[in-house]
């Protein structure tokens, strides 16, 4: 008895340390999480934004994206066709964003946030990435977050002191989230010499496509690049070491991550990813960092108590804000019930998906199994699928790419209908991203190309074209082609496109109106 007792002594201690040592790993700084629900909330604002530039074309029946092309699932925009319907929603997910950003019924914002979010998505699935992937996760695991806690309206109207920091399966799934993407990305660059060999940088930083502002610049130091990409691929595969490590050598290790992404916004155009993933990367930021910068604001003589006292004073405007919304009913007593609903439909979907997951894995459910395509199915509908995470990889893509659309006209002129000039085949400038108005104009393109005769994107955008272009004098479009030019990037001629081999892909060729669809222009095609 004496022996059985000193076991179970041991294992409760053991219990306890590893208890404690994943405890302080996995939990998050309630001044971190404030950050992150600002940061999250300026992402939002900032995507309204950047997709307003382009609201009729992508987003209404009259662009090329109608309501019939949107993905089934969640979508707000599903139940109307009216621009000005839809407009309208635009700035109520945008308000409800600065909702968010003070902090003010933090958790009904963060859930109309992400409600949002996900039928922006789906509305026009054209023209998301991976950026957008990462997005709705990390939001899916903040609405189990306490992101009100500090720094909020909420605070001030919770008249306690808040909690220094938070430790649930909902911190572990947010911090897992960065490192699964991290680690996946990393495995699957981990079969191809290019990246092992350090190759792969030097290469992408050629594409005239993706590339913007210093990379060109960067180009000029191939040593620096291979140094950088075999640098970021020990990183990715490392990964791990986010949660394990603490205090500053996690500071050190999730800084490296940050510099990587701040290199690929001034370099790479590849949208709003470097800024989620820096979002995503805050979360790793413990106590030690609010206190290193605390010293560190102390040391370099910036007013922080004068700062702090401003905080406070503050408070006062955040007690303007009613702390119960009044309704004609008084309070809604059925709140509590719909965010327990909610939240209890939400874990269990996640918590079915990692069981069936590993089930399916190790043979005990079936592949084909109803149960597991109904949660699937959804994951989908609400869009909290995580997908291979093969960015870049596992070969990283060496071809430029432009379009080239021939069209020609009622009066038999032939014209390049994408690029606004006479029809040539010629590269439409030095800088090919600047093809796209847009970074998600790229995205949207790479959906044509791959729609190609048989997909509704191609054909959607030809007959926009169709119905919208108009010549000087009135001239109509009566046949639209559709090609890509693709150029073999190698590291001789990352800086010298002339000397790339070249070639011509057909994606869809189309006939206006009643008109059979024919070739305008006879192109070698690869």
């Amino acid at each position: 008895m004496a022996d059985l007792g000193a076991v179970r002594s041991r294992a409760a201690r053991t219990g306890r340390v590893l208890y404690g040592g994943l405890k302080r790993r996995g939990s998050i700084d309630t001044r971190t999480l404030a950050v992150f629900r600002m940061f999250v909330a300026v992402l939002i604002v900032a995507d309204v934004l950047s997709r307003s530039r382009n609201f009729h074309f992508y987003y209404t029946d009259d662009g090329a994206v109608t309501a019939s092309m949107a993905s089934d699932g969640v979508n707000v925009f599903a139940y109307t066709s009216d621009p000005t319907i839809i407009a309208a929603l635009f700035v109520i997910h945008a308000l409800v964003a600065l909702q968010l950003l003070v902090g003010y019924k933090t958790r009904v914002a963060m859930i109309i946030s992400f409600v949002f979010v996900i039928s922006l998505d789906q509305h026009n699935p054209y023209v998301t990435s991976y950026a957008d992937v990462l997005f709705r996760l990390l939001l899916f695991w903040a609405l189990f977050l306490p992101l009100g806690e500090r720094w909020s309206i909420d605070a001030v109207h919770r008249n306690r002191e808040p909690r220094t920091s938070v430790f649930s399966l909902a911190t572990l799934g947010a911090l897992f989230q960065m490192i699964a993407m991290y680690v996946i990305n990393g495995y699957h660059k981990s079969g191809e010499e290019l990246w092992t060999g350090g190759e792969a940088t030097p290469l992408i930083m050629g594409l005239d496509d993706t590339t913007f502002l210093l990379g060109e610049t960067m180009r000029q130091f191939p040593e620096l690049l291979q140094l950088g990409g075999l640098t970021w691929y020990y990183m990715l595969l490392y990964g791990w070491l986010l949660f394990f490590l603490t205090g500053r050598l996690r500071l050190v290790f999730a800084g490296m991550f940050v510099i990587a992404h701040a290199s690929f916004a001034v370099t790479v155009r590849i949208g709003a990813f470097p800024y989620v993933a820096m979002a995503g990367l805050l979360l790793f930021a413990q106590g030690q960092f609010w206190r290193d910068l605390d010293r560190l604001a102390r040391l370099v003589g910036l007013p922080v108590d004068r700062l702090h006292a401003a905080v406070r004073r503050l408070g006062a405007v955040a007690r303007v804000f009613p702390r119960r919304i009044p309704t004609a009913g008084g309070e809604l007593w059925t709140r509590r019930a719909v965010y327990t609903g909610f939240y209890g439909i939400a874990a269990f979907l996640v918590v079915a998906l990692a069981l069936l997951a590993v089930g399916t894995g190790a043979g005990v459910v079936p592949a084909d199994e109803g149960p597991k395509e109904q949660v699937e199915d959804v994951a989908y509908d609400t869009m909290i699928y995580q997908p291979e995470w093969s960015i870049f990889a596992p070969v990283p893509r060496t071809t430029d790419r432009y379009h080239v659309f021939p069209a020609q006209t009622t009066s038999g002129e032939r014209i390049d209908v994408y690029n606004d000039r006479e029809l040539s085949f010629e590269r439409p400038g030095k800088e090919l991203q600047q093809q796209y108005g847009t970074y998600r104009e790229r995205f949207y393109m790479n959906s044509v190309r791959r729609a190609g005769d048989t997909g509704p994107a191609s054909l959607a955008l030809a007959e926009h074209l169709c119905e919208t272009w108009e010549g000087e004098d009135g001239e109509d479009l009566t046949h639209v082609n559709m090609y890509y030019v693709s150029e073999n990037v190698t590291l001789e001629t990352i800086d010298s496109p002339e000397d790339r081999d070249r070639s011509t892909h057909t994606i869809y060729r189309h006939g206006c109106g009643d008109r059979e669809p024919t070739v305008i222009q006879d192109v070698t095609v690869g």
